[in-house]
């Protein structure tokens, strides 16, 4: 695994993307480069289906498999949710095409990049290297970005003039050292993220790449960063991730072991003994980790509740079109931001909030079969619960352009299930059984 190397055009896009990661989040180009990316990758995987055989060598396309269709067919359902969403609200021409260039710098990538993946041969070994490069970077930039507040270095350093090609705001186009907490003036840090708590789900992510690497001093080094990053971010979210999306992919294969079982039974049986005082002792828990931010969990808990009634009273079907501006009891955050399934529900309806909900229900059930009988599906398993974890708190069709790693993951997966599904026996190594007479 030292001597590593991209084998295709497909392959050295991704990894130079990925280990040039940091160069390019210090011209402010991070939320350019992952739809560009995910549009020439998925375009280049079309063409290779459409040439077949006559493809380059290098290039030649595999099949598309059933998850990754689903993924297609659900976000190409999301543009003309969008349209009806537009037209029913009465939106102009120019608002109904800027929302389907949002439309595809988001939604559309997370088809975009399971079709790559799936179709292009990419290699896993590729973006788990990928991923410990950029943690080496953060081990190496660590030192002084902590420092920079206590040294009396401004938080942020400039906004990149590529704001000019639109997006959600400007903080995705603002280069930081750190940011302030505004309920207690504290040094936070999102590294290359808009901001701390997507940082935090980065770390888990980079983490879970980290385990699945095989040289041992590449793996040491994204595993450190990928803590150092949920740690230096202050999120509550990222401490949850760190645990909750880590070691239950790891500890799958022990379910089909006896003695995990008799181990799981005499727990449970420990457990109903003091099943009084777990129950006081989570509910004193969830209680501190709601208090630790309470400004903030009373102003997302106030954006959810606003979504939901204006929903349900408004827009059933399809939805308000677009987020909407807050009140000042929100602090003027928009109605439909900060929750994916709130979010979907106020801009898209039951239709949006389907037309995502069925895939990932089962990526995560192909991703939890393969994971009890193959350490292959670790790895989009535990990418599918970083995606939920960050689903409650943010819009994961805007994080997309960070999140691609494990959206192609999800398509190589794919790809390696058709291959050899889950429930077939793996391959026996016969040459042990075949010695000279």
């Amino acid at each position: 695994m030292h001597d590593l190397r991209p084998e295709n055009p497909a392959e050295r896009w991704v990894y130079r993307s990925l280990i040039y990661t940091w160069p390019i989040y210090a011209v402010g180009g991070l939320y350019v480069l992952g739809p560009v990316l995910g549009w020439t990758l998925g375009g280049l995987a079309l063409t290779a289906l459409y040439l077949g055989p006559a493809m380059r060598a290098d290039l030649r396309p595999n099949a598309v498999p059933p998850m990754v269709w689903i993924w297609v067919i659900g976000m190409l359902l999301m543009l003309p949710i969008l349209w009806i969403g537009h037209v029913n609200w009465g939106f102009g021409t120019k608002t109904i095409i800027r929302s389907t260039i949002g439309w595809a710098k988001g939604w559309a990538l997370l088809a975009l990049f399971p079709l790559a993946g799936a179709i292009l041969p990419i290699r896993r070994e590729i973006l788990i290297r990928g991923q410990c490069v950029i943690g080496l970077w953060v081990l190496l930039l660590a030192p002084f970005m902590l420092a920079a507040p206590y040294i009396g270095l401004p938080h942020k350093i400039f906004v990149s003039p590529l704001k000019a090609v639109g997006g959600p705001g400007p903080e995705y186009f603002t280069v930081f050292l750190y940011s302030i907490d505004p309920s207690n003036g504290a040094a936070r840090w999102q590294f290359y993220a808009p901001w701390s708590p997507f940082a935090a789900l980065l770390g888990v992510l980079m983490v879970l790449f980290a385990l699945e690497e095989k040289n041992k001093r590449w793996k040491a080094a994204g595993i450190a960063a990928g803590v150092l990053m949920v740690l230096s971010s202050k999120s509550r979210m990222g401490l949850v991730g760190l645990i909750g999306c880590t070691i239950p992919p790891s500890m799958l294969p022990f379910l089909g072991q006896r003695w995990a079982w008799f181990s799981l039974s005499g727990i449970m049986v420990m457990l109903s003994l003091t099943l009084d005082q777990i129950i006081l002792g989570v509910s004193s828990a969830i209680s501190t980790f709601k208090n630790a931010r309470a400004d903030s969990t009373r102003v997302r808990a106030t954006l959810q509740r606003i979504a939901e009634e204006r929903w349900r009273e408004e827009a059933l079907w399809f939805g308000h079109g677009r987020v909407a501006p807050g009140p000042h009891l929100v602090e003027y955050m928009p109605i439909g931001s900060h929750h994916t399934w709130y979010g979907l529900l106020f801009v898209k309806g039951l239709t949006g909030f389907f037309a995502l909900l069925i895939p990932l229900i089962l990526q995560i059930l192909i991703s939890l079969a393969d994971a009890i009988s193959s350490t292959r599906g670790r790895l989009p398993l535990g990418f599918s619960f970083v995606v939920i974890l960050l689903s409650f708190g943010e819009n994961i069709e805007i994080q997309a352009y960070l999140l691609w790693p494990g959206l192609m993951i999800w398509g190589i997966h794919a790809r390696e299930l058709a291959e050899r599904p889950f429930w077939l026996p793996k391959p026996q190594n016969t040459a042990a059984q075949h010695t000279p007479a």
